[in-house]
């Protein structure tokens, strides 16, 4: 056929692929996707499921620390701002993304 490219002409003699050639060279990367998914992106979701609903849960009382370190009781709450006691009489606004964990409910 095309003596001098030897691969061409055998390539060009195949001319059906085989299914599972094709199904198993895949398969490395559709195993990788999984393991990825369930170690990586699956725990990250859980992760920020948990944060909104702690943040959509706070509540006048509640003993906060903000992601920054900052140690403080909730004194008030509007949609996107948290007012932090910190110390007496020293008061503190925040966005509420930026509460990192909660300690104690009801602390009053």
């Amino acid at each position: 056929m095309l003596p001098f490219f030897p691969d061409v002409a055998h390539a060009m003699g195949s001319q059906g692929g085989d299914a599972g050639q094709t199904f198993m060279g895949l398969l490395p990367l559709i195993a990788m996707f999984a393991i990825f998914y369930f170690l990586l992106i699956r725990p990250q979701q859980k992760r920020a499921k948990d944060h909104k609903a702690m943040i959509e849960s706070l509540r006048r009382g509640d003993e906060v620390v903000t992601s920054g370190g900052i140690h403080g009781r909730v004194t008030g709450v509007t949609d996107d701002i948290v007012t932090l006691e910190v110390a007496k009489d020293i008061k503190i606004r925040v966005q509420k993304p930026a509460v990192g964990n909660v300690l104690k409910r009801g602390a009053e």
